[in-house]
C-alpha cells in the first residue's frame, strides 16, 4: 500500500498540466492537476503523475461566490497540500497475494461524471467531518448540514483493465469497475478487463467551516456548495488520473512485501514543499462574481450576465 501526499497546485510537471479554465470574468471549471508525494518515512521522489479533481465553491445568499481552501489531510506531518493518494494492492490491511499490474507510460482515466444525476457509485463519497480523524459515514451527495472540520471528498478509481489500451474515448471503457468503496478489496476481474492494476483513491480536504454560519446559507436551508461545473448536489463529482511514474518505480512498490511500500526513492519534507510552480498561468480574481457558471455540459448549462463586483 502506498499513502501519497499530493499539495496544492504549485508544482511543476515533467507533462504538460491538464488544466482548462473558463474565459475571463468566470469561475474556473478546473483545477490544475496535482503532484504528489509519498508518506513513507519520507516522501518519495519518483511521481510526476497527475492528479485533477474539481474546485469547490460557496454560495453566499447574494449570489456570489467564495473559494474553498484546502487543507493538509491527517497524520501528514509539515507537509502541505490537501489531498492525499492512496495505491493499495488489496486493502488497509494486507497486500494480499495477487499480482498488481502497474500502469503504463501514456495510461490515463477519469472515474465518474459531471453529468451523474444519481450516487451509484460506492466509490465516489463525502465526509462530513467531525475531526481531521473523520472517516463514516459517507454520502454519495454534499452534506446538508455544517460539517465542523470540513467536506472530504473521496475518488476511487477502477482497478481491473483491459490489457490493451492506454486510453479510451470516454477515458473509461478501457477499464472496469469492480470496486466497493471504503478502501475495501475490490472483487475479481471480469475476462473482458482481466489484468488487476493499483487500486488508486483521492481524499480531498476541503476548508468549508469559514462558512458553517447557517445565517449565511440559503434562505429554504439548502446546503450551499457547489462543484466549480455547477453542480450542488454533488453526484456528477470526478477525477482524472494522467500516469507519470518514473521507469519501474510503481512496479517496485506494488511488489513491496510490507504493507508501507519500500524500495523508491524519497526526498526530505522540506524539499517536497518547496517545489512550486515558478510563474502563474494566468492572473484572474476568481471570487465575488455573481452567477459565473457557464458549463461545458449542456445539461447543466447556466448562463447568465458576470456581475463581478455588484454582489
Amino acid at each position: 500500500m502506498l499513502s501519497t501526499r499530493p499539495w496544492t497546485p504549485k508544482s511543476t510537471s515533467a507533462r504538460k498540466p491538464l488544466a482548462l479554465l473558463a474565459p475571463s470574468g468566470r469561475l474556473p471549471l478546473f483545477e490544475f492537476p496535482f503532484r504528489h508525494s509519498i508518506r513513507l518515512t519520507s516522501p518519495p521522489s519518483e511521481d510526476f503523475t497527475n492528479y485533477w479533481t474539481a474546485v469547490m465553491y460557496f454560495k453566499a445568499r447574494n449570489g456570489s461566490y467564495k473559494r474553498v481552501a484546502q487543507y493538509p489531510n491527517a497524520l501528514l506531518g509539515s507537509l502541505t497540500g490537501g489531498m492525499t493518494v492512496y495505491y493499495l494492492q488489496q486493502d488497509f490491511n494486507s497486500n494480499g497475494k495477487q499480482k498488481i499490474t502497474a500502469f503504463k507510460p501514456g495510461f490515463r482515466m477519469t472515474v465518474g461524471s459531471p453529468t451523474a444525476t444519481n450516487g451509484n457509485n460506492p466509490g465516489l463519497r463525502y465526509t462530513c467531518l467531525k475531526e481531521v480523524m473523520t472517516r463514516f459515514p459517507e454520502t454519495a451527495d454534499f452534506p446538508k448540514e455544517p460539517c465542523p472540520a470540513g467536506i472530504m471528498a473521496i475518488h476511487h478509481f477502477p482497478a481491473c483493465w483491459d490489457g490493451k489500451n492506454l486510453d479510451s474515448p470516454n477515458h473509461q471503457d478501457h477499464m472496469y469497475n469492480t470496486g466497493k468503496g471504503a478502501f475495501t478489496n475490490a472483487g475479481p476481474c471480469p475476462s473482458s478487463h482481466p489484468v488487476r492494476m493499483p487500486q488508486v483513491a483521492l481524499e480531498t480536504m476541503w476548508d468549508t467551516t469559514p462558512f458553517n454560519n447557517k445565517d449565511l446559507w440559503p434562505t429554504d436551508g439548502s446546503q450551499p456548495f457547489v462543484w466549480s461545473y455547477g453542480d450542488s448536489k454533488g453526484y456528477g463529482t470526478h477525477a482524472d488520473y494522467l500516469f507519470g511514474w518514473k521507469g519501474d518505480s510503481l512496479q517496485r512498490a506494488m511488489d513491496s512485501t510490507p504493507l508501507l511500500s519500500n524500495g523508491i526513492k524519497s526526498q526530505s519534507v522540506a524539499q517536497a514543499n518547496n517545489c512550486k510552480l515558478q510563474t502563474t498561468t494566468v492572473k484572474e480574481n476568481i471570487d465575488g462574481c455573481k452567477s459565473p457558471f457557464v458549463s461545458l455540459f449542456p445539461v447543466m448549462v447556466i448562463q447568465e450576465l458576470i456581475k463581478c463586483g455588484r454582489a
